[in-house]
């Protein structure tokens, strides 16, 4: 079985000659292919990369990701300290204690704490460096998305394949009970006009021509042969190894279309009931579907 979800998350990380890469990735349905990797600005050329990476691997979803690059020492850039505006605060802020007869308890920490003084400039990165490293990351971050977006499909197979079986189930019960509609409606009709009291009724070309005439307008057997082909096809696509998302979709659009021209001609109380269960049923399909790659 090789249907496969457009929901997963996958994570990596590689490491070596002092860098560390760290990636995540999660995708969610989307009808298109839409990747969004958030990187360190001064990697954003690497941006290309992943980005090629990502639309080998998969066809359709909402891709997100993030890449964390550090220093294997636990740091990735250095501290500065503005010590000109440092003073400026003490000088201000103690004439100010002065002014109002406030203690002076400036400390370290409390200096610390004020906007502006302390800086965390990133150190620069060797993008091409970085590159090498984070093809190992990303290795692993697609092959654990790719693995749970499968997992999904399984489950999304298994569930699909129970519902196609009902709406089969459904579909034979309206053509076994379509067999009967005109005989029914032929006998109801002789009935009534018997009851009126007119005789010989089968000999009357009014008569014979008005049960064929209902006889062509509740006729559904060409709509119940292309339901039985959607149906088969549908079935198909839940083993093919190709992504089928756009197909599946498509088709439960025109059993829709075949099974809503069923109900218009339906003459007959428990086939409207059938078709109306195969409507329930068919769009419990189609929602299912809309996370199908």
């Amino acid at each position: 079985m090789a249907l496969k979800s457009m929901t997963g998350f996958g994570e990596g990380s590689a490491s070596t000659d002092g860098v560390c890469v760290r990636m995540e990735l999660s995708s969610v349905n989307r009808k298109q292919l839409d990747v969004n990797i958030s990187l360190p600005h001064n990697l954003v050329a690497l941006d290309a990369q992943i980005q090629s990476r990502v639309r080998r691997e998969f066809s359709r979803g909402r891709i997100s990701g993030i890449v964390r690059v550090e220093m294997t020492n636990g740091s990735a850039g250095t501290v500065k300290i503005d010590a000109n505006l440092a003073a400026q605060y003490v000088d201000g802020i103690r004439a100010v204690a002065k002014k109002l007869n406030l203690a002076d308890d400036l400390g370290a920490g409390t200096i610390a704490r004020l906007p502006g003084l302390v800086l965390v400039e990133q150190d620069k990165l060797d993008a091409d460096h970085v590159a090498a490293v984070l093809d190992g990351a990303m290795d692993k971050a697609l092959r654990g998305l790719a693995k749970m977006r499968a997992a999904e499909g399984r489950a999304l197979a298994t569930d699909l394949r129970e519902r196609l079986a009902r709406l089969e189930e459904l579909k034979k019960d309206i053509k076994e009970r379509s067999a009967n509609v005109v005989k029914t409606h032929r006998e109801k009709l002789f009935q009534r006009l018997e009851e009126a009291g007119l005789e010989d009724l089968a000999a009357d070309e009014r008569i014979v021509k008005e049960v064929a005439l209902f006889a062509d307008r509740c006729d559904i057997s060409e709509e119940l042969t292309r339901l039985k082909s959607h149906l088969a096809q549908a079935r198909k696509l839940l083993r093919s190894t190709d992504p089928v998302g756009r197909t599946l979709d498509f088709l439960c659009q025109e059993l829709f279309r075949e099974i809503n021209t069923v109900g218009s001609k339906a003459n007959e109380v428990e086939i409207t009931r059938q078709v109306v269960a195969f409507k329930a049923e068919l769009e419990r399909i189609r929602e299912q579907v809309q996370n199908v790659e």
